[in-house]
């Protein structure tokens, strides 16, 4: 009999500016060493320091800590394949479906291909102005 699919649940990131350490740790469930390490590891992970040293995780650092934890211990990606997994995803250009055009959707050759009136209109504008400086 199969294993009803377990859901995974992300825990509820307090409406805060700035987290220390031993918050973003009891929230990811992991040790503050394992986030110190992790800093080394993921270049897109380094939390401010405040005036005594104390480590400062903003709500995305502590989102991102939250997603390698998935990565590493869910999904059984080793730490090479998680950095090349967030790489390759920081990589890809969100572009939005209403953002898209039909106009931009056009290749670049299709552009000169049909020049349209606007263009024949240029050509004779610049052919004139040619005349007349000559």
């Amino acid at each position: 009999m199969l294993e009803p699919a377990i859901q995974e649940q992300r825990p509820e990131i307090p409406d805060k500016l700035y987290f220390r350490i031993g918050e973003v740790s009891r929230l990811a469930g992991i040790k503050p060493y394992v986030l110190r390490f992790w800093e080394t590891e993921f270049s897109s992970l380094g939390p401010k320091k405040s005036g005594k040293g104390h480590r400062l995780y903003r709500r995305k650092d502590v989102e991102l800590v939250l997603e390698i934890k998935r990565l590493l211990y869910d999904k059984r990606y080793t730490i090479e394949g998680a950095r090349k997994f967030l790489d390759a995803r920081t990589r890809e250009p969100i572009v939005k479906p209403s953002e898209v055009s039909s106009k931009s959707a056009r290749s670049q050759g299709d552009l000169f291909h049909d020049p349209g009136p606007a263009l024949d209109e240029i050509r004779k504008e610049l052919t004139a102005i040619l005349s007349l400086l000559r």
